[in-house]
């Protein structure tokens, strides 16, 4: 029976899109650079901010990444003002959240999203306390796909991995639950298609949250 639940942030249970690409903007106008759309967006993130910013500046021009170290504290300063920028969950999260507590399912949260703004990003919109757990990327767990936090996350809540499921909208977080040899749940309501999600054998490939919710009768 599953007894635990780890969900991606970024386009699993948030619409960030606008505040990722509001705050990578702000980045580039400060480096004379083209602004991205949000479409470009949903291909630079997912791999920690170092990645986003690489992929982001290839993205407006600087195919020779000159600007690389010069825009990462700048991204973090924004990043720091509009991290809240039109976030919102996604539709049916509230749902499953609130069914998943009713059966007494653990919840945590791994993120590659910096850990300040991950905490800032779950409390600002669920309340303190709401999930069991909330893991953003910190200087001493690999981010994803490196496993390692879902490890932390399992010892913490004392589970098993084939009692965990993992949700998340990309290859890099199929890779992390494959790695960490839990359930994945690929999400498509989140930055990128079906065909990378299904690339990767999910256990589950979902359209709405609530869909899962049959795999708690399954393995009850």
């Amino acid at each position: 029976m599953y007894r635990c639940c780890i969900f991606d942030l970024d386009g699993t249970l948030l619409n960030t899109i606008h505040a990722l690409t509001f705050t990578t903007n702000q980045v580039l106008k400060r480096l004379s650079l083209p602004e991205l759309t949000e479409d470009q967006m949903k291909y630079c993130v997912g791999d920690g901010y170092k990645m986003q910013m690489r992929r982001s500046l290839l993205a407006a021009g600087d195919r020779e990444l000159v600007h690389f170290e010069e825009s990462l504290p700048i991204y973090m300063e924004e990043f720091a003002k509009y991290c809240m920028y039109q976030v919102a969950p996604y539709d049916g999260i509230p749902d499953l959240l609130k069914f998943l507590k009713e059966k007494n399912v653990n919840t945590a949260v791994f993120s590659n999203k910096p850990h300040p703004m991950a905490v800032e990003n779950i409390e600002g919109i669920f309340g303190k306390g709401y999930f069991d757990l909330i893991e953003g990327q910190k200087p001493e767990v690999p981010k994803k796909p490196d496993p390692t936090g879902v490890f932390l996350i399992m010892e913490k809540l004392q589970v098993k991995p084939e009692e965990c499921l993992y949700f998340g909208d990309t290859n890099t977080d199929m890779r992390t639950g494959k790695a960490a040899g839990v359930d994945t749940v690929g999400v498509l309501w989140g930055f990128r298609k079906r065909e990378e999600l299904e690339e990767f054998h999910p256990k589950y490939l979902i359209s709405s949250p609530l869909e899962i919710c049959q795999a708690f009768e399954e393995k009850a």
